[in-house]
């Protein structure tokens, strides 16, 4: 879901992947697999799926689209979402009720033979799993891609090692990681290339987009601090929707008034469970670690191909000719060319 603060962003520069060669990005991993998940998908929305019924749609966008970051010189760091805060259990019941309901009309427009309908609904009706979960770590291992587990929420991990300047940017289509201070978030990085309009049977271009923090907290005349309190003002993961009647604009006035939270809170009609201070807190000092490794290593070629082809019947012939790239790649990027240009 994220943080709805995009009306406060208008200084987004278009990038290129090429712009990013030489860099390291820390990837949300549960973000980028959401939408490999809703994206990697049969014209009726039916993920890629083995003989069995497995669903490897997640799989197939780790690999290729990993692959292809490597190519174009970009290390990419997935870090993975560690235990919740207590605080976030009514958005995750909001997001299983959700997909209960998205499945149902999946369902319906199925048996009415309405694929444009059933490719939607089927976009939100699925889970990631566990084992999905697992499955992506081990061909990220065994390409020699970096991951790192977060001991709490990924996004504020991630903003945490952009901030230490281990890795260059954060990525998400998410805005969360500027509420936790990465200096730079880029959006889209795993959707880039021809995007079908929903509806029509147009397709854009979807460019990556790079955003700095310094530059919305300038524009707007306010400090990171004050990014926090808008964004619990007009709602996130731990008090979804927001405080009624409240929309960014309103919030940007109110935050200008009001400096202090304690100040701020106590004058706003809050119906949350949650301790809006706690939410400000949260946001401002979460957990993180230091125990991470953002080198690419050596990729396990023969594993690679096996857990691919043999456990989850991908094309030999196209996996093959991946992993060569991979392994051209790695040659590239640890032959002193990227780390001297990071």
């Amino acid at each position: 879901m994220g943080v709805k603060i995009g009306e406060l962003i208008e200084d987004k520069v278009e990038l290129e992947l090429s712009d990013i060669a030489g860099k390291k990005i820390a990837l949300d991993a549960f973000n980028a697999m959401y939408q490999f998940l809703a994206k990697v998908r049969q014209p009726d929305g039916t993920p890629l799926m083995t003989s069995k019924g497995e669903i490897t749609s997640v799989h197939s966008g780790i690999f290729y689209r990993t692959a292809n970051f490597l190519k174009e010189g970009i290390i990419p760091i997935y870090v993975f979402d560690g235990e919740k805060p207590s605080f976030k259990s009514r958005a995750i019941e909001e997001r299983v009720r959700a997909r209960e309901e998205a499945e149902l009309k999946w369902k319906e427009a199925l048996e009415i033979g309405d694929l444009e309908e059933a490719r939607k609904y089927a976009q939100a009706a699925l889970n990631i799993t566990g084992d999905i979960v697992e499955d992506c770590k081990t061909i990220l291992k065994l390409m020699g891609v970096p991951i790192v587990q977060a001991p709490s929420e990924g996004e504020a991990q991630a903003a945490h090692m952009a901030m230490k300047g281990d890795v260059w940017a954060t990525a998400s289509q998410d805005y969360d990681s500027l509420l936790f201070g990465a200096p730079r978030l880029i959006r889209n990085l795993t959707i880039t290339g021809k995007r079908k309009l929903p509806g029509k049977e147009v397709y854009v271009d979807i460019n990556p987009e790079l955003i700095e923090l310094e530059s919305v907290l300038k524009r707007n005349g306010i400090s990171r601090e004050q990014l926090i309190m808008i964004g619990i003002l007009v709602g996130t993961d731990y008090n979804l929707g927001g405080v009624k009647g409240i929309g960014v604009k309103r919030a940007l006035e109110l935050v200008k008034k009001y400096k202090r939270p304690e100040d701020l809170f106590s004058r706003v009609p809050w119906e949350f469970d949650v301790d809006p201070i706690s939410i400000y807190e949260f946001f401002l000092n979460p957990p993180t670690t230091d125990d991470y490794d953002t080198s690419l290593k050596r990729p396990m070629s023969d594993e690679l191909l096996k857990f691919m082809v043999e456990e989850h019947e991908f094309s030999e012939e196209r996996v093959k000719k991946v992993i060569n790239e991979i392994e051209e790649s790695y040659r590239m990027l640890s032959g002193g060319g990227l780390e001297s240009w990071f």
